[in-house]
């Protein structure tokens, strides 16, 4: 028997363990998952099991049902979609002007920009929340799109991200581009974002999640039903004739995180290759 067989045949068990493991680990991450559908198919009760006792009768009608108790939740889902996707376009192009600018230039106070960008990370939202309200109020901004997207449009973490992945393109391509004439703006669009769709699609994953799972500051700003957005909107599951109905309430729960998990899954190999693609060089 050749040596390469032998490696072969050692490496089986080795493989059936990583993937056994494997397996385990996935479970033990969709288990939260798994039991948010175990609740929702259970039907309506006070008092729900870890698995439901009868298979055969699952109740599949209650994610139609929780269309027909709230007809709006279709409204809450248009409102997040919007509002994610404004605040991930403003933050994308912010950020990449941002980047750009403390990547490929030099001028007073670099630095200085640089530092703020980067420290806005360590002030949490809580500590803004209340000028950003009071600012929105005074413009008349509530139960609006605006006053919902507009504080959120610019990102010190996508400011950093796409400053470390400009870095690690070559200073020549931008020389080579001057040269032959290309300007600034031009070299920008044309070359920079092109090849950095890894660390935009990144970005544009990140911040888009972030947006949909908001909830203190939509629910600050919109005092109106049809203005809601999903993790507001479906808080009203959560009691019907004074006690808590699961099902419906899980059934909600999963119709709006459906969005997300399947950008999540579509965007996965670009978030991993974005987030460690400026990490040799800063």
């Amino acid at each position: 028997m050749s040596l390469a067989a032998v490696q072969k045949r050692n490496d089986v068990p080795y493989f059936g363990l990583v993937y056994l493991l494997l397996i385990v680990a996935a479970i033990v991450l969709l288990s939260p998952l798994l039991f948010a559908l175990s609740l929702a198919l259970q039907g309506p009760t006070i008092a729900p099991d870890l698995l439901p006792r009868d298979f055969l009768h699952l109740d599949w009608n209650v994610f139609i049902n929780v269309f027909q108790d709230e007809p709006l939740i279709l409204r809450w889902i248009f409102n997040s979609f919007i509002v994610a996707t404004g605040v991930t376009t403003g933050v994308i192009i912010s950020s990449s002007l941002f980047a750009y600018a403390l990547a490929y230039f030099n001028f007073p106070g670099k630095s200085i920009f640089l530092f703020v960008a980067l420290g806005s990370l360590m002030v949490p939202f809580e500590a803004t929340l209340i000028s950003n309200y009071l600012f929105i109020a005074q413009a008349g901004w509530t139960n609006t799109y605006q006053g919902l997207i507009l504080p959120f449009i610019a990102s010190g973490f996508g400011i950093f991200l796409m400053r470390q992945f400009f870095l690690t393109l070559p200073r020549d391509l931008y020389d080579a581009a001057m040269v032959d004439g290309c300007g600034r703006f031009r070299y920008l669009w044309l070359v920079l974002v092109p090849l950095s769709r890894p660390a935009i699609a990144t970005l544009a994953v990140y911040t888009f999640l972030n947006t949909w799972n908001q909830f203190y500051w939509p629910l600050l700003v919109t005092n109106a039903t049809e203005w809601r957005t999903t993790q507001v909107g479906i808080t009203v599951f959560r009691n019907f004739e004074g006690g808590a109905v699961f099902n419906t309430q899980m059934a909600a729960t999963l119709i709006v995180m459906l969005p997300t998990l399947i950008l999540l899954v579509l965007g996965q190999r670009q978030l991993v290759s974005g987030l460690t693609a400026g990490a040799v060089k800063g």
